[in-house]
């Protein structure tokens, strides 16, 4: 498969090959939203432990959950470039658990819905979340299946015209939220494990479905995660996403996707981190001067500076090359492995910088080192990246 190089910027305009002016017009419009509703409201949600409805619906009547969908249900139709910069201006926000709350709905849940559900499935929820009336959770994991999906053990045994779930699913992000869950199940126990997987969309109030308990969390503090518990939940037939047996390729299929936007997310986060240190280590006096004067931290600021360049620029390639169709697994592996491990190193290194004060509960380094720590396990840890980017070299 061949495809045209990325149009070039016009001279004094865009400095990105891949990015064109409908990119930065989102990122303008995402930024204004991030500084004037979420930054000064995210620590109230902080405590109550997830993000009001009320700013969700709000995100959806701006456009916001509707990025890659069809205009037919009230969306956009723009590419994975477009998810990538709507991630990094989340990510920018310095609240991670609002950032989550939002992507976990557009880019990781709702997809199933899209991309495997039928018309008139679509047709019934589709709009509800684009508008942000109605939000997705996918649950996957469970207590002993992680990143190993073909351990999966909730099942679904189809009985007439229902598929009667039974099972329990673990660190679910919008699992309280949620209105409504895409959820992994065995409907073929005998099957080998990537053949025996299916989806199923499980509507919020279906008898069986029960949360079982909300989860207090590290960090991403602003974000809510349940367990939830099946308990001979009836799901009605026509509810399967894709088919029986097509669940493993779904979700192998939406993990490229997911990685992209979590790798911009922390791109986001480390540009935020670089720029507060940076601000702080110019107005901080220690030693006769600014932390700036002292050539160690500039040194580090600035390869940490080049680092997250090189990682945002990863990202934007691998965006493209999914934008394209091209096979971009172990791009996107990278993509994940990469920028996971280095928002924990920005955040270690940013933290330092602030001495005793970033140590502090309260303070803006503190909180977002907390919230990075989840970005080298969720989503795919950086050691099952590095397997599929072996297997690939």
């Amino acid at each position: 498969m061949t495809a045209a190089l990325p149009n070039a910027p016009s001279p004094g305009s865009l400095r990105s090959a891949y990015l064109r002016e409908e990119h930065e017009m989102l990122r303008r419009q995402v930024r204004r939203f991030v500084e004037e509703e979420i930054k000064p409201n995210a620590a109230e949600w902080e405590e109550q432990g997830s993000v009001p409805r009320a700013v969700l619906r709000r995100m959806g009547e701006l456009g916001f959950f509707g990025i890659r969908y069809p205009a037919e249900y009230g969306g956009a139709e723009m590419d994975t470039l477009a998810s990538a910069v709507f991630a990094e201006e989340l990510g920018r926000s310095t609240f991670g658990g609002v950032a989550i709350t939002a992507l976990v709905h557009t880019d990781m849940a709702s997809v199933h819905l899209f991309n495997a559900g039928s018309k008139a499935l679509k047709d019934r929820f589709m709009p509800g979340i684009v508008a942000g009336e109605l939000i997705t959770a996918v649950a996957i994991t469970e207590p002993g299946a992680g990143s190993d999906v073909k351990a999966i053990r909730t099942t679904a045994r189809r009985d007439g015209a229902h598929y009667v779930l039974n099972g329990s699913k673990l660190f679910i992000t919008n699992g309280v939220l949620a209105d409504l869950y895409c959820v992994a199940a065995k409907t073929d126990p005998h099957a080998k494990p990537s053949q025996g997987l299916s989806m199923l969309l499980v509507e919020k109030g279906t008898p069986g479905l029960r949360v079982s308990r909300a989860l207090d969390k590290h960090g991403w503090r602003s974000s809510d995660t349940a367990e939830l518990a099946f308990e001979d939940c009836r799901v009605p037939a026509e509810h399967i996403l894709g088919g029986e047996g097509r669940g493993f390729y779904a979700i192998m299929r939406n993990f490229q996707n997911e990685r992209i936007v979590l790798g911009a997310m922390a791109m986001g986060e480390a540009q935020a981190a670089l720029a507060l240190t940076l601000a702080w280590a110019r107005e901080r006096n220690a030693f006769g001067g600014p932390l700036w004067n002292k050539q160690a931290i500039r040194l580090k600021l600035a390869m940490l500076a080049a680092k997250v360049e090189a990682g945002l620029q990863l990202v934007h390639h691998a965006a493209w090359l999914d934008a394209q169709g091209f096979d971009a697994v172990k791009e996107v592996s990278m993509v994940k492995a990469y920028c996971g491990e280095l928002v924990n190193e920005v955040m270690y290194h940013c933290l330092q910088c602030h001495g005793g004060m970033g140590y502090m509960r309260g303070t803006t380094i503190e909180r977002m080192a907390r919230d990075a720590r989840v970005q080298a396990i969720g989503g795919g840890a950086t050691e099952v990246m590095l397997e599929e980017i072996a297997k690939r070299l």
